[in-house]
């Protein structure tokens, strides 16, 4: 799983599109326009090559959420519209997961997860893993006057952070990231994911075995410890979470980051009106999840029939929500394709909506807080450099830039 001539961060982006889809919001416009409820699938109007499906949704039909108004009335709406479909895909890989629960199974778990990321959590997170963290990062490049902040930065410090909440040894990072890309990566080679699911259980029994008998100041003793109204978590549910933590507080917050740097580096007015003026931070935060969202698609399944938006939609169907195209929703916001801190803010759904609104959103907002913070301190003159080509963002399902080339005074 581990052998040098197989990439699977290369092989994960090319499935999601990198490379293949530069800026899907035109044409997800064109869709929207058309209708709020797409018959088919968002991919498919790409030209996208579909991965092998361990299940198709039990109608046969596949129908895309677009507009606001109809990816909102999907996310809200958790009795018609299941996430239990995750079982049979995802979920081959993670265990038995939030993500894959309705209620009131979701609720009772959420509840026994959520205590590790409150907001006074991220005080003591912050102060005593994403702070130094970053700081090192910095440390590492802050002399040479140049840095791929992508490469150097914003791609390997989020799972140093989910790492060290986990109190995981530091020489296991490389091996653990590349399992954690091999887990989510199993629509295009299933063995692998399989591997990678089984890898990193045993992995983590051996750790959760440790904490149990002589708990920490970390991630795994607080699940091992978590108790509400008498129910505790079972091994097996903590290695689902665990496994779950690994992408969803890794891969969406590097490329959340990615994502904001880009849309800053690319507009040097805001660059430097957010240097200046940090009360602006949380406004461009938002505006970065709302015009580039990390991750702009999720599914879930008809539980009955239902209409969206004017659409007719079976029960047992498969729903993509396209949380990307909602996000650019004209309807919603003006010029919406266009980055822009000063806009006023509204909700967007970057961290979807409802009962299965991401549960670590506090731990991402706080980790971008910190690292742009600490890259406009420390990084004086900081600017895209302009002898790289063709520097953009890129992908359909995961969307980020592959470089962010920056010059800046050392």
């Amino acid at each position: 799983m581990s052998e040098e001539s197989h990439d699977p961060f290369a092989d994960f982006d090319h499935s999601t599109g990198s490379g293949l889809v530069r800026n899907p919001y035109p044409r997800l416009g064109e869709l929207r326009a058309a209708s709020g409820v797409l018959s088919g699938r968002v991919d498919d109007a790409f030209g996208l090559p579909r991965g092998p499906e361990a299940a198709g949704p039990k109608s046969g039909q596949y129908f895309s959420a677009l507009s606001y108004d109809a990816v909102t009335q999907v996310l809200l709406d958790g009795e018609t519209f299941s996430s239990s479909g995750y079982a049979d895909s995802i979920g081959l890989v993670m265990g038995h997961s939030i993500l894959e629960m309705d209620e009131p199974e979701h609720r009772r778990y959420r509840d026994l997860l959520q205590g590790a990321f409150t907001l006074k959590a991220m005080e003591r997170w912050e102060s005593e893993v994403v702070g130094p963290i970053v700081a090192r990062r910095i440390d590492g490049f802050v002399s040479n006057g140049h840095a791929d902040l992508v490469r150097e930065f914003t791609f390997p410090f989020p799972l140093e952070v989910i790492s060290a909440m986990l109190g995981l040894p530091e020489k296991d990072l490389p091996v653990f990231h590349r399992m954690a890309v091999e887990l989510i990566s199993i629509a295009i080679d299933i063995e692998r994911g399989l591997g990678a699911s089984q890898a990193l259980r045993d992995y983590f029994a051996g750790i959760l075995a440790a904490r149990r008998q002589d708990p920490r100041e970390d991630l795994i003793s607080m699940l091992a410890e978590a108790e509400l109204d008498g129910q505790r978590l079972t091994d097996e549910d903590i290695f689902a979470f665990l496994r779950l933590l690994l992408p969803a507080g890794a891969e969406t917050t590097y490329r959340s980051s990615s994502n904001l740097l880009f849309g800053l580096l690319s507009d040097p007015d805001q660059l430097n009106a957010l240097r200046d003026d940090r009360s602006l931070m949380r406004k461009a935060i938002e505006e970065g999840l709302r015009w580039e969202a990390p991750l702009t698609g999720i599914a879930r399944t008809t539980t009955r029939d239902v209409e969206v938006c004017g659409t007719a939609i079976p029960e047992g169907s498969q729903v993509q929500v396209c949380i990307g195209a909602a996000n650019h929703d004209p309807g919603r916001w003006n010029d919406p394709d266009r980055f822009d801190l000063f806009r006023d803010v509204k909700p967007h759904i970057a961290f979807a909506t409802g009962p299965h609104t991401c549960l670590g959103l506090h731990l991402a907002r706080m980790e971008t807080v910190v690292a742009l913070d600490a890259l406009l301190d420390r990084l004086p003159n900081l600017r895209l450099d302009p002898s790289a080509q063709d520097v953009h963002i890129t992908g359909l399902t995961f969307r980020a830039p592959r470089a962010l080339p920056v010059l800046f005074d050392s």
